[in-house]
Formats: C-alpha cells, sequence, structure tokens
C-alpha cells in the first residue's frame, strides 16, 4: 500500500489561515461537538513521552502520535515532534501521513483566532466591537507558536497593529525580522501594554502568570493558549475571575486548563459551565459589558482532524 505523505510545505500550501478557520468553523457547525473529542494520551517514552491524540467523524478519523524530549533543545532539536495519520471512518483504511508539528503550528492560531473573531463580534451586552483597523493585538511568546498566532492574527485582522513580548530579546528580534521579510510589521512591546490591547495572545511555555491580570482593559479579550496541564498558568486567577470564560472544550478545560483551575473549583466550574467553541461559533454566547472575556485553549484532537482532512482532500501529496 503506498500511503502518501504530506510533509510541512504542504501542509501549510493546503491550509492557509481564511481557509484553516473557515474548516474549523464549519466543522463545529455541522459535525463537531467538542465535548465529544477523545482525551489525549501519554504513555512513558525512552527521554521523555508519547502523546496520542485520536479523534474521528463520519468521513474520516485520525491521530496524531508526538514524542515529547524535554532534553532536545539543548541537543538543537525540537522538544515536540510527530506525525499525523489519517484514516478512512468507513473502511479503518490508512489514507495518508503528514507532518505532525507543522499540523499543529496551523491548527493552533486558526483556533485561537477562530475565537477571537467570534468574542469581538459578540454582541449583545457587550462593549461596542473594535474596528479591524482600531485593534491591537499583543502576542506574548517568540516560538513557533508566537510566530503562527501573529501570523493568523494579521490574516484575520489585516489592519491590526502587532507587537510581541518575549522574555529572550534575540529570539523577540529574530521574530520580527523574520515576519519582517513576509511582510508584516511587528513592534516589540512591554507587558504594561495589556492596559490598552484589544487583544492579548498568550502563546509561551511559562509556567506562571505572564502579567496582572487587573491591568487587562475592560472589553479586551484574552486568549491563553500556550500550555496544557493543571499545574501550569499563563495568566492569574483575577483575570479568570473577573472575566466571562470561553473554553475549547467544557470537559478538556476541567482535565487540562490550569488557567481556569484552581481560579475555581472544578466544582464551580460545573454549576457554572463556561461556553465552548461550539457555543460560541453558533451565536449562544454573549459576553458581559464591562468585562474582558478570557478564551482558554489547552489543543484538542478534532482541530487536527479537521485540518489534517483539508490537507488531504485539497493538499499536494508527496
Amino acid at each position: 500500500m503506498n500511503i502518501p505523505y504530506f510533509d510541512a510545505t504542504a501542509v501549510r500550501a493546503a491550509a492557509p489561515w481564511a481557509t484553516a478557520i473557515g474548516a474549523l468553523e464549519q466543522a463545529l457547525l455541522s459535525v463537531v461537538d467538542p465535548e465529544e473529542d477523545s482525551p489525549r494520551l501519554f504513555s512513558p517514552a525512552p527521554n521523555g513521552e508519547f502523546l496520542l491524540m485520536p479523534a474521528m467523524n463520519r468521513q474520516y478519523s485520525g491521530i496524531k502520535a508526538l514524542t515529547v524530549a524535554p532534553a532536545n533543545p539543548d541537543r538543537g532539536l525540537e522538544k515536540i515532534q510527530g506525525v499525523y495519520v489519517l484514516f478512512d471512518s468507513d473502511t479503518s483504511s490508512p489514507l495518508a501521513t503528514m507532518d505532525g508539528n507543522e499540523l499543529t503550528a496551523i491548527r493552533t492560531p486558526a483556533t485561537t483566532l477562530l475565537a477571537i473573531k467570534h468574542i469581538l463580534a459578540s454582541t449583545p451586552g457587550a462593549a461596542a466591537p473594535v474596528t479591524p483597523g482600531a485593534t491591537r493585538v499583543l502576542v506574548f511568546g517568540a516560538g513557533v507558536q508566537a510566530l503562527n498566532h501573529l501570523r493568523a492574527a494579521h490574516a484575520l485582522l489585516p489592519e491590526a497593529s502587532l507587537a510581541v513580548v518575549g522574555r529572550c530579546p534575540e529570539k523577540v528580534t529574530a521574530l520580527i525580522t523574520q515576519l519582517a521579510a513576509e511582510g508584516l510589521e511587528v513592534r516589540r512591546g512591554a507587558p504594561a501594554e495589556v492596559a490598552t490591547a484589544d487583544v492579548v495572545i498568550c502563546a509561551t511555555s511559562s509556567r506562571m502568570p505572564l502579567f496582572d491580570g487587573g491591568l487587562v482593559a475592560p472589553g479586551a479579550v484574552v486568549a491563553a493558549v500556550g500550555q496544557h496541564g493543571l499545574a501550569a498558568r499563563e495568566v492569574d486567577a483575577g483575570l479568570v475571575l473577573r472575566s466571562d470564560v470561553v473554553v475549547e472544550g467544557r470537559a478538556s478545560a476541567l482535565r487540562e486548563a490550569g488557567d481556569l483551575i484552581p481560579a475555581r473549583s472544578a466544582e464551580e466550574w460545573k454549576a457554572i459551565p463556561p461556553a465552548n467553541l461550539r457555543d460560541l461559533v453558533k451565536g449562544e454566547f454573549e459576553r458581559a459589558a464591562g468585562k474582558p472575556c478570557l478564551y482558554a485553549g489547552v489543543g484538542m484532537a478534532w482541530e487536527d482532524l479537521v485540518i489534517a482532512s483539508l490537507v488531504y482532500e485539497g493538499g499536494t501529496r508527496s
């Protein structure tokens, strides 16, 4: 059996930002219920752990198989590496394999910007919507996810001003230089700019809150998407408690959203369940006036499957 492989270049070419965001949106409106998504599975690996993310729908099924090797960056290698395998749901036959890292690099920012798009548009009761030309976007992080969130933000809000904050000045400079070569103007920002930003995106590996949540402006949107696990958090409890909250999925958030727990206990979240992405896209979420809105994402397998299906159907195979 000759199973096609889609390398990183093919994956990116088949899933430009607007197309990827649209595919995720359509999936939520039609076939995807985030509460039915499979939990990610962890298993020991020789120098770290395996991370397996299975998902299925009527047409396709798939699994992303990753290795997480914490010592790899010191060896000049990626900490997370992997592949995606796509199957036909009816026959269970394998259809394609593809670069798992590039798939993640696309689906995470696409999901974040899908959420931001709908939160910014959420009315009634919300503050007046921000016009694209006036939107101030501040991104924390200088790695692959920060890079791609800036790209996706530019695609969705082409007139927005973009700024980036990172712990390593050299990495921030390299990121700004790379994006400038692509025609994207991004300036170096500062943490205090959360007070004036309309959109704040946290795409870091930080285990501790990145800024004082009390500084975030009423009406601003904060997306915390860089971490998963109950011991990790990019925003503080103060921001969680003063914000409207949207999650990818309620069950996945209870399992892995350290940004939300222990700001409130699992029992408290069950008593006041936050809207999930499907609720948001279907227009069943309404923002409260005078509050920030926090979107907490941990990464879900259904997102990989949606983008992998898009790549398989429209990509150039090697």
